[in-house]
């Protein structure tokens, strides 16, 4: 039997509500594994082990005294340090918040701890979740990067220290960490998931996301952090799906896929080839597959992404970085001040084309099921970078739903990840798809560490 630290999000719901293994076990499990590696790979901003104990006794002693359970009862967690977590530090991954202690919980995680979850700890980001590389190592290789601002937590998931953890994507900080690093990431819809109480980076972009290992544990974590919130201003009111349906019952018939020859033209060669061999053993497997381009010119789409990310972080940091301008990292410091210099008009203009480009994508999904397209443009580069976002910046714009899939191995053997996109709301068609793109090929194993 796979020991504790291996074993899924739903593996360890199904073994904890059996009392085949008990909460206190998990966490404990989960800790030893972070003990060992976290020297290695620095994913974790703050590990919370006496509270993630105490809180996995509450769970063991609710299963002996109570009949109805929730569904994530004694399951840990990790929260990317951007995540307002009660009583614990969230240091915004800079030395300015370094002795923030908010007294409120986010509300993903306040939904997460209602389902019954354990928070285990915080995982590092970069300074205020941008590009800025991060100290954390990638678990496949340390000479490569770990992905953008989600990094901590893809290597958490990825190196198995925790079965899940949350994220944020502005650009592609959930699926890029993801497709770097081997692991399953879900940007769900702009507004699926609150954002109340996650530290802002672009109020019209960052959405909250998850990274686990297989796309049943994404579906069973959308499922308790997704609704309305009326302390989001932009929390959508449309109804929640049930995710794990989708994700456990099999689709009547093999998914209808268009594969973006815009994206798949920006993709490396072996990132190419791979899509290719997915593609192929898809359709092999009944898959419908169709091609087309977008609507619009991507490099005047990713414009309009840039131009609006810039000046909305510009309004979100002004306050900030006229205080402690000298303490803000290079990179951020310098997007924050072009912002600031960018005319109205731009932003206005952007907002325009994005209309635009909405409506001829929606277009797209008329006869198909999901967007097939390279998560990444190609394996992880070295660690001076955070990686290429072309690849998922287009479809945070779009406010799509989009999940990173682990497909392969390059011959560097490094992971290679395909990104599956659906239209808004409809993320238990992707997650359906996901699974069965999951059932079909299989995904990598975990890197080989120790």
């Amino acid at each position: 039997m796979a020991e504790l630290w291996e074993r899924s999000a739903a593996d360890l719901a199904a073994a904890i509500r059996a009392g085949e293994a008990s909460a206190e076990e998990v966490v404990r499990a989960l800790l030893g594994r972070i003990d060992r590696l976290e020297p290695r790979l620095r994913a974790w901003a703050t590990v919370d082990e006496e509270g993630a104990l105490a809180a996995a006794r509450v769970c063991d002693a609710r299963r002996g005294a109570e009949s109805a359970l929730p569904p994530l009862l004694g399951v840990p967690f990790g929260a990317k340090d951007i995540f307002y977590s009660r009583g614990l530090r969230t240091g915004l991954g800079t030395d300015l918040f370094d002795r923030f202690v908010p007294d409120y919980d986010a509300a993903a995680i306040e939904r997460l701890r209602a389902a019954g979850a354990i928070l285990l700890g915080k995982t590092v980001t970069t300074a205020f979740a941008y590009v800025d590389p991060p100290p954390t190592r990638n678990p496949w290789d340390a000479s490569r990067t770990p992905g953008g601002s989600s990094s901590g937590a893809a290597v958490a998931v990825a190196a198995r220290m925790v079965p899940a953890s949350l994220g944020t994507q502005t650009a592609g900080s959930v699926l890029r960490p993801a497709a770097y690093c081997g692991t399953v990431g879900l940007k769900p819809s702009f507004g699926r998931i609150s954002r109340h109480g996650v530290f802002p980076a672009a109020w019209s972009l960052d959405t909250v996301g998850v990274l686990t290992r297989t796309v049943e544990d994404a579906a069973l974590f959308l499922e308790a952090m997704a609704g309305h919130d009326p302390r989001d201003p932009l929390s959508s009111p449309e109804p929640v799906d049930n995710y794990l349906a989708a994700v456990r019952h099999p689709l009547r018939a093999a998914p209808r896929l268009l594969v973006l020859l815009d994206v798949l033209d920006r993709a490396s060669a072996v990132m190419r080839a791979h899509l290719d061999d997915l593609a192929g053993r898809l359709v092999a497997a009944g898959a419908e597959l169709r091609e087309a381009r977008l609507p619009l010119d991507l490099d005047l789409a990713l414009a309009t992404h840039h131009v609006t990310m810039q000046t909305e972080m510009a309004a979100t940091h002004s306050f900030l970085l006229a205080r402690h301008t000298d303490r803000y990292p290079p990179r951020i410091r310098a997007y924050v001040q072009t912002g600031q210099l960018l005319p109205g008009a731009a932003y206005v203009h952007a907002q325009r084309l994005r209309r635009r480009l909405r409506a001829g994508v929606d277009d797209l999904f008329a006869q198909v099921d999901a967007l097939l397209v390279p998560a990444v443009s190609d394996q992880a580069p070295d660690t001076s970078t955070t990686g290429d976002p072309t690849c998922q910046a287009i479809f945070t714009f779009l406010g799509l739903p989009a999940i990173a899939l682990p497909t392969g191995l390059s011959p560097d053997g490094l992971p290679l990840s395909a990104q599956l996109v659906a239209p808004r709301f409809a993320e238990a068609s992707l997650l359906a798809t996901a699974h069965w793109v999951e059932q079909t090929v299989g995904f990598i194993g975990p890197p080989p560490l120790p």
